[in-house]
């Protein structure tokens, strides 16, 4: 090589023979690969000058390409040689005329060379940086991204100079920079590339006071908000904690911000450019003005959002710059629609000195200012409220200076142990120390100083009149909690008049526009009042009898409905105006405002192997607890465990006493072993969570009889808790069901007691009592949870390092003491089943009015935590909403009755409901966004407790969004945005099942040939193999080249419509022969079972067998569409997902999928009420014939019998010949058709869907979802498109731009069509008729159209359905594009061949 390097580099430089220097070049391109060494001998050698200067001379274009990629392969090793050589400017002088790939070579190589720029070459580089700048403005995206790698390392060389920044300036990099910064641009963009172009424009705003002006005058506020709002909105990953190896878009935004205005603080090491940069907006004052007017409002959101530590501080910083530069006059304008009081009002609810340092002076900043204008406000809404607390802790600094340290003895917590006096330092690094620039007592010092200075009139202290409001409140209040027992004293009519009275005025005074600010509302105690009232006065003390007191249950519901019956009361007002509204709106303020619920990321969190102790000894790639287990002092009758130990994190306080017990327990009759693996099955170990996250289908489906395909299946078959054995050897309709038990499934839902889970293999008693710093530990939470919530408590903030995972953490245990055993209160007596069938609707079966008889939410989330009555008055109030119409309705009823209604016309209801929207918490949402995205939950399903409750006990407060990426996470371990993740373990024997689950579960695909003639068999046989596999299911088609998505999603499709054919005697509206000449269901309200008389089993030709059948492998193909993300089209009614998802419905559900049945229902029902109170109330005349008439004609002259309506087989009575309906026996008609119609007729086949469901996953882990969520999640979106959505989220390649003719034809096309043209589009490219939850946006991939070259108008457009990829011709005109169009999407289904 010694010998052979000189040679050819000589050669090279052989000007005689043009083939004789390419192959020179392509040798030393082949040897500096094979030996890169060798690149060292080759410049002392002289190539690269030899290399560039074939370049400059470019006299063969296939000798200046070799001669590229030669010099990319030098400059690796020795990029300052090729620098001082001039290599940059050499490849860049004609990098127009090379192909793509070939420019991308010559990049690269510019991008090795500015890894090390020494300063005194800088002139070197100069001259080159225009040439780079312009090529940001190409197309191709590894282009562009490895120019803007290039200026950023050429940026981050020449930091340290402010005129070789200015100079860079100077080139126009700046504006040309700004159009990929935009968020527009952002998505051709990386990650880490988009990063750091904000991050060198902070290098640049850092040193550069050129830079300064340059992005004032480029308005680079209204960019950077729209990042900041973009982010929050999207609920991406910018709230990630700091880590230095994955820089954070905000933070980086954040900190271009901050050096845009200058600090307040003037403590910046050159002093110089700060004075310069606050004289640049002094000048121009209209630079700070569009600044504020972009930031604050963006800066404000996403601090409420629930931004970590780090994120926070950063706004408030620039809220204080802002603040202190603006004149009195610009904060008046800035100010005007933005509540600064109530937001510093919560900052100073915030434990961080820095944080409540920087609050503090935007208070006295703003007093200075406008004193007139913020002096009143800052009292209403809590501010030297707020201040007031502060100053009377003793030594506040010293106090947070002590849990800082106390809580980093045991944790890594980022956000707080490092200072954030040098958050903003470009060069700060943090391994750095520095010294702390906030004073001990700064912030004591400095509330007192407000206080003294500003508030120290008496007339402050009495809110100089504004607190009429909350005295008001309070006086209500006090009414409410004297007076909420009903039954404590005689005169209870007229106290439930007064209490009524009171109960109006309170929201009266709720919603009386925004006077009341949410510091008055907190403040008067308003929430727990009203909560105590409505539970009867229970909720204060807490209620420690049965609900099942049909006294307390009768109160509850009566204050219940007077309650709905205000609060519901419109007079015609939409339901903006609901007093209801105004009440949901003041509770979410007040939840946002206390809301303390943490995210908890983990810091540098990597995968690696872990011997796991407990539950079983077996290796792991996620990080496990060090515990050491230590009896208490003085406990003598059970052993010692000192050893140190590892635990998983999903591990319970009953599965490690299961594992303690037989080492430190000497009498062998307890506990015999520590778990096997076969105990452990019951419970997933790797979930991190109260509930499993895998599951072990074996367990979940140990009663299923069904192993093979539907039709080979005997007639055996096994529902939720019972066997249905269908005798078809007995007499006609003989069914017998036999109940038996079934093992609790291993997925439960999450939240649930886990006592469950471990029942059948430990004692119902613990034998140890755990112990954690001194405090008993809940049994039902994982050890991991226990120890978080004790965290939590010392630095809400925190962040897991390594530290947390390397240190010991100490738990106590001792023997615990026997428990004496009591009996259960039966929830269900026959009493209490009689008193609800009376009312007429079985609300104690409702979530929330469970809770109401209570007096508690059903989790276990500390009583004495702010939000909790917020959560309790939330949960009422969304029940309450979502059942207006029973209430509405019930009303309605009781009014006719009493003679007030006289016409059963007048029945009819109309509800004003509150969108569901209006529930939802955004800034809960957020952080539940945050918290999954931490890859420690990624990876382990490891969140607080708090996601595990609020998403089980109130599901309302999330978006649809947000809960179907948690659902993701806890049933099946993966989220759709999930990191990739390496789970490989060297023993797969011992593999947790969340790990498992990670292996081989969603990441396999498993292919299923079908018979396109014979769907409905074919998916039988499918889910008869495949329903307990973990693998995503791909279908293909006999006879048919095409598989992947595309088959798969029109196997979907297909299987839909099958179930939706006439003649299947599974749906009501179902019909023998066709109607209207259509082989399908019509079924205008949706979908619900047909009801089946018990006597029934074989009816017009259809056997009950059958529908059963039918029943079960819907709920499979339901389940198995969910797991896997297809789409069914198949449109059940919204009762009928009430059913799926175990909710209550009655009578008032009917009218929802027949409303003329539901209808006449309800007015036979008010007749039946009419009836009671004619009888109950002796002064009503009895007089009136038509009294209990309906519609003027008496019941008896309806000629109804007691068959069901529309099914003249099915008796509702015994015996063959049907009683007449009467007016006596009208309520026990309602009674049997309700029954029939929603309970016992379709009780059968209900019990089959969930039976066939629970093969595939539970049911119940969907029950956080409503019905009209559950319809999205299964059947997509139903959204119309508009030309710039369409725009927006269709790729063109491929001979196709966004502004090609046939292009802007096509989405005109589109834009046209009807609801069929655009089922039959979207069938034909992506193999479904509807989109997935998301809409357009959600799909993926994402669509794509291209060009398809044709030689004539005849052809057709083609597709890959498993890319959703349109190939389409050029058409001569936009009318023959639609016809070609409208001929493929309509004759091209129904196979799928070579296109």
């Amino acid at each position: 090589m010694a010998t052979a390097g000189p040679l050819l580099v000589k050669l090279a430089n052989y000007e005689g023979n043009p083939e004789i220097m390419l192959l020179a070049v392509r040798a030393l391109t082949y040897l500096c690969d094979l030996v890169p060494r060798s690149a060292d001998e080759l410049v002392r050698h002289e190539v690269v000058p030899v290399l560039c200067g074939k370049l400059l001379a470019i006299e063969y274009l296939d000798l200046a390409e070799q001669c590229l990629q030669a010099l990319e392969k030098i400059s690796k090793k020795q990029p300052v040689p090729c620098l001082q050589a001039g290599t940059i400017s050499a490849v860049l002088s004609y990098i127009d005329f090379f192909s793509t790939s070939v420019q991308r070579v010559a990049l690269s190589t510019v991008a090795n060379v500015c890894k090390k720029l020494p300063l005194d070459c800088s002139s070197l580089v100069m001259k080159s940086v225009p040439a780079l700048c312009n090529l940001l403005q190409y197309e191709d995206r590894k282009l562009v991204e490895t120019v803007a790698t290039c200026l950023i390392r050429i940026t981050e060389s020449f930091s340290s100079s402010s005129e070789l920044l200015d100079e860079l300036c100077s080139c126009g990099m700046i504006n040309k920079m700004l159009r990929l910064v935009a968020v527009d641009g952002q998505v051709s963009l990386s990650q880490t590339t988009y990063v750091g172009l904000i991050g060198l424009l902070t290098k640049l705003a850092s040193k550069s006071l050129l830079a300064v002006r340059t992005l004032f005058d480029l308005n680079i506020s209204n960019i950077l908000r729209g990042i900041l709002v973009a982010s929050d909105t999207s609920h991406g990953t910018p709230y990630s904690p700091l880590q230095d190896t994955q820089p954070n878009q905000v933070q980086e935004v954040l900190k271009l911000l901050n050096q845009l205005i200058p600090s307040t603080s003037r403590d910046s090491e050159d002093i110089q450019l700060v004075l310069a940069k606050e004289k640049v907006i002094a000048d121009e004052p209209l630079f700070l003005h569009q600044f504020s007017a972009n930031i604050l409002p963006a800066a404000i959101q996403l601090v409420n959002s629930g931004v970590n530590l780090y994120v926070c501080y950063c706004c408030v910083s620039i809220i204080n710059n802002i603040v202190y530069f603006s004149t009195s006059d610009m904060l008046l304008d800035l100010l005007k629609n933005t509540n600064i009081s109530s937001f510093l009002a919560g900052l100073l609810a915030r434990k961080h000195e820095h944080v409540l340092f920087l609050t503090l002076k935007i208070v006295e900043t703003l007093m200075q200012k406008l004193s007139g204008v913020f002096s009143s406000p800052f009292i209403k809404e809590g501010v030297i409220y707020a201040i007031d607390a502060l100053l009377i802790q003793n030594d506040c600094s010293q106090s947070l200076s002590q849990q800082s340290s106390c809580s980093g003895s045991r944790l890594v917590v980022r956000d707080s142990s490092r200072c954030l006096c040098n958050a903003f330092n470009v060069c700060y690094s943090s391994s750095e120390t520095k010294t702390c620039r906030l004073g001990k007592d700064a912030v004591r010092n400095l509330a007192g100083h407000i206080k003294a200075t500003y508030f120290h009139n008496e007339s402050a202290n009495c809110g100089m009149g504004l607190t009429e409001i909350l005295k008001k409140l309070k006086t209500y209040c006090a009414e409410l909690d004297d007076n909420g027992n009903k039954y404590l004293t005689n005169d209870v009519a007229e106290k439930e008049d007064y209490l009524s009275d009171i109960l109006g005025q309170v929201l009266r005074e709720l919603s009386s526009g925004d006077t009341m600010s949410t510091f008055e509302f907190i403040e008067s105690g308003v929430v727990k009042s009203l909560a105590h009232y409505l539970c009867n006065g229970r909720y204060l003390q807490g209620y420690t009898g049965s609900h099942n007191s049909l006294n307390h249950s009768l109160s509850v519901l009566t204050r219940f409905q007077t309650f709905a019956a205000i609060s519901l009361s419109n007079s015609g007002m939409t339901w903006e105006d609901l007093p209801l509204t105004s009440f949901v709106r003041k509770l979410q303020s007040a939840l946002s405002s206390v809301d303390n619920f943490p995210v908890i990321l983990s810091h540098n969190f990597k995968p690696r192997n872990v011997l796991v102790d407990i539950p079983v000894k077996h290796t792991t790639m996620n990080p496990c607890l060090r515990v050491r287990f230590i009896r208490e002092e003085g406990e003598e009758s059970i052993g010692d465990c000192s050893e140190v130990l590892t635990v998983e994190l999903s591990c319970t306080l009953d599965v490690i006493e299961g594992y303690l017990w037989p080492k430190i327990n000497g009498n062998k009759n307890h506990r015999q072993a520590e778990p096997t693996g076969e105990d452990i099955e019951s419970v997933d170990f790797a979930s991190g969570s109260p509930c499993p996250v895998g599951r072990n289908h074996e367990d979940a489906s140990a009663n299923i009889v069904q192993k093979r395909p539907i039709s080979d299946l005997p007639e055996i078959l096994n529902f939720q808790g019972q066997t249905l054995l269908v005798d078809t050897g007995a007499k006609t309709g003989e069914i017998i069901i036999e109940k038996k038990s079934r093992p609790s499934s291993s997925s439960q839902r999450c939240g649930q007691n886990r006592k469950d889970l471990t029942s059948s293999k430990y004692d119902e008693h613990p034998n140890l009592i755990f112990a954690f710093e001194g405090k008993h530990l809940n049994r039902s939470l994982t050890l991991y949870q226990a120890i978080l919530q004790s965290q939590i408590k010392v630095e809400p903030d925190m962040c897991l390092g390594p530290k947390f995972w390397n240190d010991i953490h100490k738990v106590t245990y001792k023997r615990a003491e026997p428990m004496m055993s009591c009996a259960k209160l039966s929830s269900d007596t026959s009493e209490s089943y009689l008193f609800w069938e009376k009312i007429g609707f079985s609300w104690h079966k409702l979530s929330f009015f469970s809770s109401l008889l209570l007096a508690e939410l059903p989790c276990k989330l500390d009583r004495l935590n702010p939000s909790y009555d917020i959560l309790f008055m939330m949960k009422i109030l969304e029940g309450l909403n979502r059942n207006s119409f029973q209430l509405l309705s019930n009303d309605k009823s009781i009014a006719f009755a009493q003679g007030r209604i006289k016409n059963v016309d007048d029945l009819s209801v109309v509800t004003s409901t509150i969108p569901q929207t209006q529930f939802i918490s955004t800034k809960l949402t957020d952080k539940l966004e945050q918290q999954m995205q931490d890859p420690l939950a990624l990876t382990t399903g490891g969140l607080p407790l708090w996601c595990y409750e609020l998403t089980a006990v109130c599901p309302f407060l999330f978006s649809f969004e947000a809960k179907r990426k948690y659902f993701r996470l806890a049933v099946f371990g993966s989220s759709e945005n999930q990191y990739p993740r390496q789970m490989h373990s060297s023993n797969s024997s011992s593999i947790s099942n969340n790990e498992r689950w990670s292996q081989t579960g969603l990441s396999q695909r498993k292919k299923f040939k079908v018979d396109r003639n014979n769907i409905l068999e074919s998916a039988a046989k499918m889910m008869g193999s495949l329903a307990h596999s973990k693998a995503v299911i791909e279908v293909e088609y006999n006879e048919e080249v095409g598989t992947g998505l595309g088959p798969t999603m029109e196997f979907y499709t297909l299987v839909s419509r099958e179930f939706q054919k006439n003649g299947l005697g599974i749906w009501r509206e179902d019909r023998s022969t066709s109607i209207n000449g259509s082989e399908f269901v019509v079924a205008p309200f949706g979908l619900f079972p047909r009801p089946w008389s018990m006597q029934t089993s074989v009816s017009n030709g259809i056997h009950f067998s059958d529908v059963i059948r039918k029943f079960f492998l819907l709920g499979q193909l339901v389940a198995e569409a969910i797991k896997d993300k297809r789409m069914l089209d198949i449109p059940f009614s919204r009762a009928f997902y009430k059913v799926i998802l175990e909710q209550e419905i009655g009578i008032y559900d009917i009218q929802s999928f027949d409303p003329e049945l539901g209808k006449t229902l309800l007015e036979f029902q008010a007749l039946v009420n009419r009836k009671r109170y004619l009888v109950s109330d002796p002064r009503v005349n009895k007089g009136d014939p038509f009294y209990l008439c309906f519609r003027n004609t008496r019941i008896e002259d309806l000629c109804l019998d007691f068959t069901l309506p529309g099914y003249s087989d099915y008796l509702l009575t015994s015996g063959s010949d049907p009683r007449l309906v009467a007016i006596d026996n009208l309520e026990e008609y309602v009674k049997l058709v309700v029954n029939a119609t929603i309970k016992d007729g379709i009780s059968r086949q209900v019990e089959a869907f969930k039976s066939g469901f629970n093969e595939v996953f539970p049911l119940k882990d969907l029950q956080m979802f409503t019905e009209g969520e559950l319809e999205r999640l299964l059947c997509g979106e139903r959204d119309t498109w508009d030309f710039g959505q369409l725009l927006d989220h269709i790729k063109f390649d491929h001979g196709y731009t966004a502004s090609s003719t046939s292009i802007t034809n096509l989405l005109e096309i589109i834009q046209s069509f009807g609801c069929d043209e655009r089922r039959a589009f979207l069938q034909f490219v992506t193999g479904a008729p509807r989109l997935p939850p998301g809409g357009l946006a959600a799909l993926n991939p994402k669509m794509t159209i291209v060009r398809k070259h044709c030689t004539n108008d005849m052809d057709l457009p083609s597709v890959m359905t498993c890319a959703n990829y349109l190939k389409l011709p050029s058409y001569s005109s936009k009318e023959k594009m639609r016809q070609r169009l409208l001929y493929a999407i309509t004759e091209g289904q129904g196979s799928f061949h070579l296109s």
